[in-house]
């Protein structure tokens, strides 16, 4: 039976062995299947009579056939599908978190950040899709080599608290000398706003004071991102 002429509805069970995706993948390696026979394997089943592939394909409409945008879908959401329960809408939230652990693993892997775009690169994947505000810290040594990084804070649609307790704590306690601030604006926008810099200055004498500097807060988004440094707007 061929892939391209078996119904959607027939179980996967029943195709040719050619044309399941597990099999596919085995024989001819991950670049042969495509999106949705990816998400079909995550699922492993699909409906009544809808096949995984089926319901794959009705997952990605629902994200308008964009991986960015599967991601920002939680399970709640993934749930209003029906087909799609507790279990396939976790194990898809999950696979998109480490779809973009992985992608900031590359960044952690270069250890040294030295400038707001390399910072950006490092937390746009852990950020970017997110539909709420959340406050990132970067650790730092004194030659800007990366010791961890933490997530401070978890907001609503549009703003975030950052506790400047808990962030000199963890410096303190990893021997940070350097901190680089980050949080994301699920609207898109890159302007800061008065709270943003207000803490951030805040943050900054703070840190004088335990000798540890804050070498800037950098702002992502789908559009970019925004550097306090580089626009002048850490003073």
């Amino acid at each position: 039976m061929d892939a391209k002429v078996t119904p959607l509805h027939v179980p996967i069970k029943d195709w040719a062995p050619d044309d399941k995706p597990r099999e596919k993948l085995i024989r001819k390696g991950t670049a042969a299947l495509s999106d949705a026979e990816l998400l079909a394997i995550l699922l492993n089943n699909g409906h009544k009579q809808k096949s995984a592939i089926a319901l794959a394909k009705e997952i990605l409409h629902t994200a308008r056939y964009n991986l960015g945008e599967l991601g920002k879908l939680n399970v709640r959401q993934l749930k209003k599908l029906r087909g799609v329960g507790n279990a396939k809408a976790v194990t898809i939230v999950a696979a998109m978190e480490l779809a973009r652990r992985k992608q900031a693993g590359t960044m952690l892997e270069k250890q040294v950040i030295t400038g707001g775009k390399e910072a950006a690169l490092f937390f746009k994947p852990l950020l970017a899709d997110s539909d709420h505000e959340a406050f990132y810290v970067l650790y730092l040594n004194h030659n800007c080599r990366v010791l961890h990084y933490r997530c401070i804070s978890n907001g609503g649609i549009s703003c975030t608290i950052a506790d400047p307790r808990l962030i000199f704590r963890e410096a303190l306690e990893t021997g940070a000398s350097r901190l680089l601030l980050c949080h994301n604006h699920p609207s898109g926008s890159l302007t800061p706003s008065l709270a943003d810099i207000g803490l951030t200055r805040k943050l900054k004498a703070a840190g004088q004071l335990f000798d540890i500097e804050v070498i800037d807060h950098i702002i992502v988004s789908e559009a970019g991102y925004y550097s306090m440094v580089e626009e002048g707007t850490m003073v």
